[in-house]
């Protein structure tokens, strides 16, 4: 649904008390690239750089065991700032951390993921540090270059041409308040390709990792999918699945005044269809690696909960291919067709 291109800043827009460190640590461990693509010693070249800014020593361990136990430590650079550590330190590990990621990826031609959490920390750190300098405060007293401040760590990410290795980011951060206008994430997605947004009434029915596919975008998923990507599937896929959740969310504003008896069978369809595509599809725990063409069948056993005429964002020779008949409808038509 929001696939990461090679190269791309996609930030995880996330809020205090949501679980965005599980999420941090499921990427981290289950990041690769594909087979083909690996070392000719059968070892991939990629890393993952880990930055954590303003953490605490009980988070601190808890990464540290996970990436031990998973093996994930073999292929990662980890940097960590502690919350009882100075601020200047907070604002000089993210830099660290790219400066790494780049030597890897540019001078070792690795593919590296650079993981930054959490960038609210950082940005408090900035305001910190100006406020003692006396420095004349912006918006919300955070100083008026954190827009460039930001901009000199997010545009580090990238390729180079004639350079085989990337630099990928998925910066993280805590919305103060919930606030998707505060000026941390604001700023942020100006400078970045989109963004992930985690939800609180997901996490609260506890769908994990609690993503709110709607508001959520990758600006750069067009370029990295399709046929000789993913799969000549995917960019369809993806926009029905879209189409179909947005009119089931639509119709349950509309439950709440009318009571689902007075909608229509089309009108429950979609309503049955929101429910499993937040059950079956979003929610995967944070142990499941699921790969591409396995989440891109799952899509289409639920867009088969619609009868073909109302799949109109897909291929008609995509439908023939894909579509997951139902066992009693399929005998039917072949009765039919037989007689």
């Amino acid at each position: 649904m929001n696939t990461l291109v090679r190269g791309q800043k996609l930030p995880i827009f996330s809020a205090s008390g949501l679980p965005h460190s599980d999420l941090a640590l499921q990427i981290a461990r289950q990041a690769s690239v594909p087979e083909e693509e690996q070392g000719d010693d059968g070892g991939s070249e990629f890393a993952v750089v880990f930055g954590a800014m303003g953490i605490t020593a009980e988070e601190a361990n808890e990464f540290m065991e996970d990436f031990e136990r998973t093996g994930a430590l073999e292929r990662s650079v980890v940097f960590m700032n502690l919350a009882d550590d100075p601020a200047v330190e907070r604002t000089v590990t993210p830099r660290m951390a790219l400066t790494t990621a780049e030597y890897l990826a540019f001078e070792k031609d690795y593919h590296v993921l650079v993981i930054l959490t959490d960038m609210t920390n950082y940005c408090e750190a900035l305001r910190e540090i100006g406020a003692a300098r006396e420095e004349v405060p912006g918006r919300r007293g955070y100083p008026g270059y954190m827009y460039t401040d930001l901009a000199q760590l997010y545009e580090r990410a990238g390729r180079i041409e004639g350079r085989d290795g990337s630099v990928t980011q998925i910066p993280i951060l805590t919305m103060p308040g919930d606030d998707d206008t505060h000026p941390i994430p604001d700023l942020t997605g100006y400078i970045t390709e989109g963004q992930i947004m985690m939800d609180r009434d997901l996490n609260s029915q506890g769908v994990t990792p609690p993503v709110n596919v709607l508001p959520s975008l990758s600006r750069l998923m067009d370029d990295g999918i399709g046929e000789g990507l993913t799969r000549e599937d995917h960019g369809d896929v993806s926009d029905q699945l879209y189409a179909a959740y947005a009119e089931g969310e639509d119709l349950r504003d509309l439950v709440n005044i009318v009571g689902r008896e007075a909608l229509s069978e089309r009108d429950n369809l979609y309503l049955d269809f929101a429910d499993r595509f937040e059950e079956e599809f979003v929610d995967q725990g944070f142990d499941t690696d699921r790969s591409v063409e396995e989440t891109l069948d799952l899509g289409w056993e639920l867009l088969s909960l619609f009868p073909k005429e109302e799949l109109n964002r897909v291929d008609e020779e995509l439908i023939e291919e894909y579509y997951v008949e139902d066992e009693d409808e399929a005998e039917a038509e072949e009765a039919a067709a037989a007689d």
